[in-house]
């Protein structure tokens, strides 16, 4: 309880809103290594997971997007801390170290729910719409995207929560963001800043599933949505 007191009259420092370490400047820093593994995991993973739902025929399609889905999942189970620091290791770049952990730890939710979205469109559905001449392209985009739509979404929800959730990582190999607060708090055993560093992640994922929530309402049609839920 007590932490929690020292944590909101460290929000009510004037200090703490200003500067290149106030709580603005590192919501940034935070929001900006965050949308960046975001938009790289949804260009790599979204196009490929819908693809390999898509294409079923053939041996080898099944076979393929078996080991990819496997593949991904098996991702999973990497340490995220240790891949910072092999990336350390490996790269020069300051960025690489806190964007590949992120990426690599985003990508399965999003390519396994868009695979299994696609995957479980009714067949009968693909007929008719095959039936109706069209082709291959126009049946993933308009069949078979939207009836996935929902476990998409909730893909790029796991898998954007993972990531600002994480991204306090970053401190680790001395960028900044929110983690600076709770590696810099807990260095100088100043735990207000630790708790409010903490505060902060917590609500700022808290953001991201309400963001997604109402893009879940405005994007997926109810018929959908009822279906899901039951």
């Amino acid at each position: 309880m007590n932490a929690i007191l020292d944590a909101l009259r460290w929000f009510g420092e004037p200090a703490q809103w200003s500067g290149p370490d106030g709580i603005p400047h590192r919501v940034a820093e935070h929001l900006l290594y965050s949308g960046l593994a975001f938009l790289v995991t949804v260009l790599v993973a979204l196009p490929l997971g819908l693809l390999l739902g898509h294409v079923r025929r053939g041996r080898a399609a099944s076979v393929l997007g078996f080991a990819v889905v496997a593949a991904a999942n098996g991702a999973r189970a990497l340490p995220t801390l240790g891949l910072v620091i092999l990336a350390v290791i490996l790269s020069a770049s300051e960025l690489v170290p806190i964007l590949l952990p992120l990426i690599v730890l985003a990508i399965p939710p999003v390519l396994v729910n868009a695979y299994t979205g696609v995957q479980q469109v009714e067949p009968w559905l693909r007929d008719a719409a095959e039936g109706m001449g069209m082709t291959g392209r126009q049946v993933l985009w308009r069949v078979e995207f939207p009836v996935a739509l929902p476990l998409v979404l909730l893909g790029l929800r796991t898998a954007a929560v993972q990531i600002v959730s994480t991204a306090a990582i970053a401190a680790f190999v001395g960028l900044g963001g929110l983690g600076r607060y709770i590696i810099d708090g807990l260095a100088r055993q100043e735990y207000d800043t630790t708790a409010g560093g903490a505060i902060l992640v917590i609500a700022l994922a808290f953001a991201v599933q309400a963001a997604f929530a109402l893009l879940y309402r405005l994007a997926v049609s109810p018929g959908l949505r009822r279906s899901t839920a039951s």
